[in-house]
């Protein structure tokens, strides 16, 4: 029985890739997460792309379990604003900051912008690499979209980046999107099912 290893202690994405992966039931695939193989060590994410820390996380936790290994990286970039946060994620201020915290601290950035330079994108990139070969594979999605001028009242604990974002398709906070539409621009959702066609024709070449 093949196995892999989803790499992320977010449960939240754990449900999303395993939803995105429910074709691997049928293949006979099964599907793990870290706490799964008990593994509580993180890697050291120093890259300066999303693709480069989705290949980091992914090399450490299938280097360090053996197992064909999915991990991702992803956040918001703000063209405007040179790409950030980008990678900086948590750390746009310089530090671990709050949900609060990045909420004002992008809001202070865009004081007096307005119209496109607004424009923002949520970005994910997922990895998928297995130690015994080191065949890699990648697959990148995004939502277009741009900062509002007030937060949302609907706020999602540990998404601040969410509660700033319009949603360009709907024209609504993230926050506040049905789940159907959100189902419609999930770009992790979109990510993994089009990563899975690869991994399978690999795994069962």
């Amino acid at each position: 029985m093949k196995k892999i290893l989803i790499a992320t202690s977010n449960p939240g994405k754990v449900k999303e890739i395993k939803l995105g992966l429910l074709p691997f039931k049928n293949q006979g695939i099964t599907l793990l997460t870290l706490n799964d193989v008990g593994v509580e060590k993180k890697p050291t994410e120093n890259g300066k792309t999303f693709k480069e820390n989705s290949l980091i996380k992914a090399q450490f936790y299938g280097n360090l379990t053996g197992l064909p290994t999915i991990a991702d990286d992803g956040g918001l970039i703000i063209p405007y604003l040179n790409n950030e946060p980008g990678v900086k994620s948590r750390r746009w201020p310089g530090y671990e900051a709050s949900d609060n915290e990045l909420i004002d601290y992008c809001f202070l950035h865009l004081r007096g912008v307005t119209g496109v330079d607004r424009m923002a994108y949520l970005v994910v990139n997922l990895c998928f690499f297995d130690p015994k070969t080191n065949k890699t594979f990648f697959q990148e999605e995004k939502i277009k979209g741009r900062i509002a001028n007030v937060p949302s009242k609907k706020r999602m604990a540990g998404y601040p980046f969410r509660t700033l974002f319009i949603v360009d398709k709907f024209k609504k906070y993230y926050d506040e999107l049905t789940e159907k539409e959100h189902q419609i621009i999930n770009h992790r959702l979109k990510a993994i099912k089009k990563l899975s066609e690869k991994i399978i024709k690999y795994l069962l070449k």
